[in-house]
């Protein structure tokens, strides 16, 4: 990984690029920040291959488009269903083809159907890469992460610098905690590093001291 990456992005502004050394594959990772809800949204490139991921057409889509011109786009992930993450989706899937990948119980928060449904375990391949999808409800029935690799996790509204997510019923934070706990603390290490859909990265390593804090503030 080149070390001057350190996940900041501005509204509006250039992309901030690293490259990750896996098994069999060298994975070029873009974060972009779009629209007025300072979404960020990722492209994932296999640089053998030059074969696409993007993740979360959430706004702009003539700039993504032009952060994909040259690649081959194989799939575009939409992390959950709220309207801010996908608000380029339908221009970006037209224009490049990509298969659109969703999970099925989000489907009703999203006009343009989804060719391909997320499912916890599942994996997806771009070039010689892939990334493991990570089911985790709370935010919305259908919220996953992606895992790219042992240590570059992706996770839409589930995980923030400080915390969960947003949910609106006490169910629900239970939910995304349980998903948390289970499915990400409890099988990741420390160095893993988070990639949000809004705002900077962080680390599980400087998340995992407040988890009981969060549980205990509840929803």
């Amino acid at each position: 990984m080149n070390d001057d990456y350190t996940g900041h992005v501005e509204p509006g502004g250039a992309a901030a690029a690293r490259f990750v050394d896996m098994d069999g594959a060298r994975v070029e990772v873009r974060k972009l920040s779009v629209g007025p809800m300072d979404n960020n949204a990722y492209v994932l490139r296999d640089t053998a291959s030059s074969q696409a991921l993007l993740i979360d057409a959430a706004n702009d889509a003539d700039r993504l488009l032009v952060e994909l011109a040259g690649l081959e786009l194989v799939g575009i992930v939409t992390t959950h269903g709220h309207r801010d993450h996908w608000q380029a989706l339908g221009p970006v899937a037209a224009a490049t083809d990509a298969p659109v990948y969703l999970h099925p119980a989000d489907e009703d928060l999203v006009p343009r159907e989804a060719e391909r449904a997320l499912a916890d375990g599942q994996r997806i391949g771009f070039g010689a890469a892939e990334v493991a999808v990570i089911h985790t409800p709370g935010h919305t029935p259908g919220s996953s992460c992606l895992l790219l690799g042992r240590c570059h996790l992706f996770t839409g509204d589930t995980l923030f610098p400080g915390g969960p997510g947003r949910t609106t019923t006490p169910e629900d934070h239970e939910r995304i905690m349980d998903g948390l706990e289970e499915k990400v603390f409890d099988r990741l290490l420390d160095d893993t590093w988070v990639y949000p859909g809004h705002g900077d990265d962080t680390t599980l390593g400087a998340e995992r001291p407040h988890l009981a804090d969060w549980r205990e503030r509840g929803w």
